[in-house]
């Protein structure tokens, strides 16, 4: 029996030791070091200096594709620096939006890290950082509301300050790290009045909330702790709210559409890098980045040049998308598919010409797609790839079919798009008051960049685009492809007739704050496939003012063939309503429309390389009204000239009216089209050379058939059931969402507090104490320093200077232990900065504002909060929530009483296992081993309850 119970004791360390041990794994994602404030100087943004080499050798090798094209960049900015450098004269570098400025120096630096013996590069580069710190201001003259363009300069500017440190002098090093502190600074006290400080999903927000934390790493580096920690807990407060929010969008879509989107995430996965790398957040397991793959797989069209152009748009991607997509791919994924589309885009993109990369943003991305790409993995398309396959953005309210395809023919792209303003995450997010600690409806969201554009599509048949959006152009319905009716009930855009109710007629961007058209919103009914032909109905009678007295605006697709689809509008009247006429307009923004006429009914088409892509319409009387064919031309100030389009207009009947449209290629020959209807069905008859459809559409409410339609192709019938239709679900709100972002919050302090340490640890006793301490609680106001630093030298040192002369083992761990506690005094430097600029904006705005403003911004750290002396000022004012410092108190306690229990019992369960070890191991009673046994397996439960309590009140 004693042979059988020796072991128990090790046994037991091994069970405590896998109970422990999950706290310590690494978390799901991708494999990014966490730096817990170890830096070893610069480089340490993206790397450190011991990684270099390995940099370099990878732009020989594995990564040579992606270092050509730096090559390649850097070659054209040496070859004219007239263009590409930024000019001395400040009012030339703020005439214009100048955010090219800042894209093109993040390449430049790694240009000049990759390959050293590029003397001229890293000159130029020299040059580029001088004339860059030499401005008074990195704003734009026209635009100095808006810090985008100084968040582009800023990120940049502090990169390659980092990138670069040990070729700058000693001076450049002091006035660069001034301009980024002083840079920082102005967009932390912007953050607190701005719109990107509380607009969540709005690509601003991400943009500016990195360049800020970029800022506040690189002084974190130096040293300069105050103001770093100011800068980094206001960007992981806010943008933690954003990751938060995101886990509602279940599709991995984002509502400002693909182009603006990868503006969104070019910034977004910096900051999942960074906060991973030096604060270890990790997002990597993330539901929405899980999802977001798809956003650009199922959203570009055949050949990988254009996607989906929904919203403020160009022909495909503003940055990126490679670099976003190697980022999925080696953090997320990991199966190779993000680096086959990343592959396929560069490939097929196109150099000149629509479609190309903006001048200024064409190169902004290649550093991080360089860093962040994995050559282990192979590039591998996803299974589905080179089948047209139907997906449904159910967030976004966006359809698309045939997405990623090779080019050529019979490679079909269609997209739908009817959805609630805003995507449904947000929509719900304002109409159900849900996250109300943090939201305060519209105000926290912007849909400035969506159209108004609810039963709106798409096709591009044979990869060639036939019906496009309208791209970044004014907000209004006309030129999205949707319905407008006549006569108008309220005031319009256009006289006589009236759009959907978001339509901005004196300004860039949509209308949805306030009123009707706060409450805008399409729906997709259905999205079916079945044997190769494609079914969507949409309703987007909520898109309209209630005053036009519309029953129903309902809008089917039916993609017959890869080159033939059917459209069929029904307009459904109340009995009252005053609506005379419907318009219907198609776009394609390269080729004008021209005539035609086919039989006695009326078309349109354009001339294509391959041939004409022609469409035909006729309402459910037979009548086919003579189109209109006219171009758009965009005010000034827009990036694009305008667009052509065709213009239907069909006389309304009471109750129900309908319209049929049809859309082919040139491999098809259309050689009848009829249609007719009744109040619950309508019947459209239509033949090819070489195929007969009949379609039946069941469009009443009462339809004594559970069909949505059916397909009667030759002899083959398709049936598209009800059943199947789509159900609109709402998300349900995150569990303890406050506590989320404020345990995130958390992540910060002890990287903090280890540098102080370290720093701290090297001067103790020495004349440059006090210098450091200066350093590490510097302000930008130097009036502030001062007070800082008086206040925190009034604390009697003492205890510190006993130190002196210690030596040995442990003494450095001993002597950092002892230190004056600066962190505190750094936090409350931070409370005090983010209560008075709180207050300024109270006093600029009215109190209403002003109340949803402090509780946009204001939170909560209970772990920072002491009681002090008399009462609590600042409960006066709003700025914590009342009971929060009789609630610190108590869980300050808590934490002590438990420090203290974990203690003794530590020393009990040694002193009783011990006690096993010499007095019982030998003891004649297996009843009185046993019973020992089971004291010691009850006291380390109550030694992993204390550990774990005390791990979570940080004791």
């Amino acid at each position: 029996m004693k042979t059988y119970t020796h072991g128990v004791p090790v046994i037991f360390f091994i069970n405590l030791f896998s109970l422990l041990a999950p706290a310590a794994s690494e978390k799901p994602g991708g494999s990014i070091h966490f730096m817990n404030g170890n830096y070893d100087g610069h480089p340490m943004l993206y790397f450190n200096q011991g990684d270099v080499q390995d940099l370099r050798l990878k732009a020989k090798s594995t990564h040579r594709h992606i270092a050509d094209n730096i090559w390649d960049a850097v070659q054209i900015m040496l070859s004219n620096p007239k263009e590409y450098l930024p000019p001395w004269d400040p009012k030339r570098f703020s005439a214009r939006w100048n955010e090219i400025y800042g894209n093109n120096l993040g390449v430049l630096s790694m240009f000049c890290v990759l390959f050293p013996e590029r003397t001229d590069a890293l000159e130029f580069a020299m040059d580029y950082m001088a004339r860059m710190a030499s401005q008074p201001s990195w704003l734009v003259k026209d635009a100095a509301w808006d810090e985008v363009p100084l968040a582009h300069s800023l990120v940049s500017f502090a990169t390659a300050y980092d990138f670069l440190y040990n070729h700058l002098n000693k001076t450049q090093q002091e006035k660069y790290l001034e301009v980024i502190s002083d840079v920082s600074q102005y967009m932390y006290e912007k953050s607190f009045t701005r719109g990107w400080g509380f607009q969540y999903l709005h690509n601003h927000q991400p943009t500016n909330c990195v360049a800020l934390l970029t800022g506040s790493l690189v002084l974190l580096n130096q040293g300069f702790l105050q103001e770093a920690y100011l800068w980094a807990k206001q960007v992981i407060f806010i943008l933690e709210k954003s990751m938060v929010l995101l886990k509602d969008i279940k599709d991995g879509s984002l509502n400002e559409g693909v182009a603006y989107g990868s503006y969104t995430t070019r910034s977004l996965f910096q900051y999942m890098f960074l906060v991973q790398r030096h604060f270890n957040i990790s997002h990597f397991n993330h539901p929405w980045i899980k999802q977001h793959f798809a956003f650009y797989y199922r959203t570009v069209h055949p050949g990988f040049q254009r996607t989906v152009a929904i919203a403020d748009s160009n022909y495909n991607w503003f940055y990126g998308p490679e670099s976003q997509l190697v980022f999925l791919d080696t953090y997320v994924m990991r199966n190779g598919s993000g680096n086959w589309l990343a592959e396929q885009v560069r490939k097929n993109r196109i150099q000149r010409g629509p479609g190309a990369p903006a001048k200024a943003q064409r190169w902004c991305t290649l550093h991080t797609e360089f860093l962040w790409y994995d050559s282990s993995l192979t590039p591998i398309p996803p299974t589905d790839h080179g089948l047209p396959t139907l997906h449904y953005f159910e967030d976004w309210g966006v359809v698309t079919y045939g997405g990623a395809l090779p080019a050529g023919v019979n490679r079909p792209f269609l997209s739908f798009k009817s959805g609630k303003l805003g995507g449904r995450a947000i929509y719900d997010i304002v109409h159900e008051k849900k996250y109300s600690q943090w939201i305060k409806g519209w105000t926290n969201f912007n849909a400035g960049h969506e159209h108004p554009d609810q039963n709106s599509f798409t096709f591009v048949p044979n990869g060639v685009p036939f019906i496009t959006e309208a791209l970044y152009g004014p907000k209004y319905t006309f030129l999205n492809n949707a319905l407008m009716f006549s006569p108008a009930t309220s005031e319009t855009c256009y006289k006589h007739w009236e759009g959907q109710v978001t339509e901005a007629c004196n300004s860039k961007w949509l209308k949805y704050k306030n009123g009707i058209s706060a409450d805008c919103r399409g729906q997709v009914i259905a999205a079916l496939e079945q044997s190769g032909v494609v079914f969507i109905r949409g309703e987007a009678v909520h898109a309209y003012n209630p005053s036009l007295k519309l029953k129903s605006s309902q809008r089917n697709l039916l993609l017959l063939e890869p080159q033939l689809l059917l459209l069929v509008d029904q307009i459904q009247l109340e009995e009252d309503s005053p609506l005379e006429k419907m318009s219907a307009f198609f776009h394609n923004t390269d080729v004008a429309f021209e005539e035609t006429t086919k039989d006695g009914v009326n078309g349109a088409y354009v001339q294509q390389k391959d041939g004409q892509y022609t469409m035909l319409w006729m309402d459910d009387k037979g009548k086919s009204e003579k189109g209109s064919m006219a171009f758009k031309a965009y005010p000034r100030g827009y990036s694009y000239n305008g667009t052509h389009f065709v213009n239907v207009t069909t006389t309304l009947r009471y109750p129900v009216t309908r319209t049929a449209y049809i859309f082919f290629g040139p491999s098809v020959e259309i050689q009848s089209f009829s249609i007719r209807g009744d109040l619950d069905r309508i019947d459209v008859f239509l033949s090819t050379r070489e195929n007969t459809y009949t379609v039946y559409l069941s469009t009443g409410e009462t339809s004594v058939k559970p069909l949505f339609a059916m397909v009667l192709a030759n002899h083959q019938k398709i049936v598209f059931d009800k059943a199947s239709a789509i159900r609109d679900v709402s998300v349900q709100e995150a569990r303890d969402y406050v506590s989320v972002v404020e345990e995130n919050l958390q992540h910060a302090k002890p990287v903090f507090q280890q540098l102080e340490k370290q720093i701290l640890a090297r001067v103790l006793n020495t004349d440059n104490f006090r210098k450091t301490a200066e350093h590490l609680l510097r302000q930008s106001d130097k009036r502030k320093t001062a007070e800082a630093i008086e206040k925190f030298f009034s604390v009697p040192l003492q205890q510190n200077k006993a130190k002196k002369g210690k030596k040995g083992k442990g003494d450095n761990l001993k002597v950092s232990n002892s230190l004056p506690n600066i962190f505190a005094q750094i936090e409350q430097t931070e409370k005090r900065e983010r209560q008075k600029l709180l207050q300024l904006r109270h006093d600029e705005s009215s109190d209403e504002k002003s109340g949803n403003l402090r509780e946009i911004f204001d939170f909560v750290d209970n772990s920072y909060v002491k009681q002090e002396q008399g009462t609590n000022k600042n409960v006066k004012h709003g700025y914590f929530k009342p009971g929060t410092t009789v609630r610190s108190t108590a869980q300050s306690l808590s934490a002590s009483y438990t420090r203290v229990f974990l203690i003794l019992n530590i020393a009990t369960f040694f002193f009783l296992l011990a006690l096993q070890l010499i007095r019982f191991q030998k003891a004649p009673s297996l009843h009185a081993q046993r019973f020992l046994y089971a004291v010691l397996l009850l006291d380390s439960f109550v030694l992993l309850c204390l550990y774990s309590s005390c791990s979570q009140a940080q004791c």
